[in-house]
């Protein structure tokens, strides 16, 4: 089968389409003709050598996220059989003609939903419930701030949290206002521009949010913090600003009583895994197409060209999931 090899870390051209032999079934796997993967930040990761190599998780193929047909059960599988339409999050080796998935990570696609769309759900969807809903307990008629919302994961949040019944704010560059809009936001916060805890204080009166969910780091820790209410969660998602000088406000975490809770899927064991994409699955599969989740697509890139694809991403020009197709 063709996949996506690399010999040596670097940049986005050491990636190279490579014939390399079929992944082996195990008891719990199916394997998937794969049709479309979706690519992740944690790909850019791999390459450059953040996972070390060549152990990284269940394949030394990277990809986490794929779209495809079943073609083969596992002994020990139960609920799927060859020709279902699936979708999931793999251990890697999504960057490949052919992929495998413990079958306690998959989900059926959705009818109404194309292999594209369906790439594009699983890793950001999945994250945004559990840091969401599962941690951050976010509860109809609270108020909660989204940085980057016209991203991958801070899209799928925007739209969970105003599907939830909450008043959502979000970060985002003027150009995305429209986009966040449509899925969902309240009020968009020009991050270049305004100052966003400033912005947040107008919009509640002082009051501040009852949740934020952030994947910058040590740049907006602290404003995080101070935009927080009475009783506020913070969901410390990514780090993509850095974690030097991360300042914590003691005394505001202090009498206002708050939460700060960080989470990383790749860090979890497998068992946990399995319940964060059963926890989405019961609570969101069906609201697809019937109810108006749907990913954000930015765009579409030939297998071979995986490069391209990652430098899009590394080069912070992509609205929305950037996905391959096979």
């Amino acid at each position: 089968m063709q996949a996506i090899t690399f010999d040596q870390f670097g940049k986005a051209d050491v990636l190279k389409i490579s014939e390399v032999p079929e992944p082996v079934l195990r008891p719990d796997d199916l394997l998937v003709r794969t049709r479309a993967a979706g690519v992740n930040r944690a790909d850019l990761t791999h390459r450059r050598g953040g996972y070390g190599w060549p152990g990284f998780g269940d394949s030394t193929i990277m990809g986490l996220e794929i779209a495809g047909e079943v073609i083969a059960v596992g002994a020990n599988v139960q609920g799927f059989q060859i020709g279902d339409r699936v979708m999931g999050i793999v251990g890697g080796g999504a960057y490949a003609e052919i992929a495998r998935i413990d079958y306690r990570m998959a989900m059926p696609i959705p009818d109404g939903l194309d292999f594209i769309q369906a790439a594009a759900i699983t890793e950001v969807f999945v994250t945004a419930h559990e840091a969401l809903i599962h941690l951050g307990k976010l509860q109809p008629g609270e108020t909660v701030l989204i940085h980057a919302g016209a991203g991958g994961v801070g899209g799928a949040a925007v739209q969970l949290a105003h599907a939830t019944g909450a008043t959502v704010i979000t970060t985002a560059q003027s150009e995305a206002h429209a986009l966040v809009r449509r899925l969902g936001a309240d009020h968009a916060i020009d991050y270049v521009d305004e100052d966003f805890a400033e912005a947040v204080a107008r919009l509640t009166d002082n009051r501040g949010v009852d949740l934020v969910l952030d994947f910058i780091g040590a740049p907006y820790f602290e404003r995080n913090v101070n935009a927080l209410a009475f009783g506020g969660r913070l969901v410390q998602i990514g780090i993509m600003g850095g974690i030097e000088d991360a300042r914590i406000p003691l005394d505001r975490l202090l009498y206002r009583h708050l939460q700060i809770i960080g989470t990383v899927m790749k860090s979890r064991t497998q068992e946990v895994k399995h319940a964060m994409s059963r926890r989405f699955r019961e609570r969101w599969l069906a609201h697809f197409v019937r109810d108006g989740l749907t990913p954000v697509i930015d765009s579409v890139y030939p297998l071979a060209e995986a490069g391209a694809a990652q430098q899009r991403m590394e080069d912070g020009l992509n609205v929305g999931k950037i996905v391959l197709t096979m």
